[in-house]
């Protein structure tokens, strides 16, 4: 396995898992000729090191790849991906970041997954495994955010 994150074990001693972004789950499923391999070796070194976690909707963002449910359980199954219900401090958060991407001109009129993701893994105080890194880190300044480099 190539080691994608140098220091991965000091950049998780303070979190509790690894909440693990549609995006990267999505370039796995499809074995996205781009970012499969990258995000496979990310997964699995993240999951060496801690646990991962998904949220209701990261499984409804990822769930769009298969025909059944049966299909995207077996993709994500609960022993190695941990559900979690998204924390009602996070729901408050996100409405908060999607305030500021109001006020800096955005023109979406309802928040995006991505504020509910990000939200999160604040309040919890996981790390975000993503490809997004730019949007969360601008939302998310203080999120241990695991992307590409």
């Amino acid at each position: 396995m190539k080691t994608v994150f140098p220091d991965l074990t000091n950049r998780l001693l303070n979190c509790p898992g690894v909440l693990v972004d549609s995006n990267v789950l999505l370039d796995v499923a499809t074995n996205d000729p781009s970012w499969g391999d990258w995000s496979t070796n990310a997964i699995a070194e993240c999951a060496n090191r801690s646990a991962l976690i998904i949220n209701p909707i990261i499984y409804a963002e990822v769930s769009i790849g298969f025909s059944s449910i049966e299909a995207l359980n077996a993709a994500l199954p609960p022993a190695s991906y941990a559900r979690e219900p998204l924390p009602w401090d996070a729901g408050f958060l996100a409405g908060k970041c999607f305030l500021s991407y109001r006020k800096r001109g955005g023109s979406r009129s309802t928040p995006m997954p991505d504020f509910y993701i990000g939200a999160h893994a604040a309040v919890r105080k996981l790390a975000l495994l993503t490809r997004d890194v730019a949007r969360y880190r601008t939302y998310f300044p203080k999120l241990e955010i695991l992307g590409p480099a």
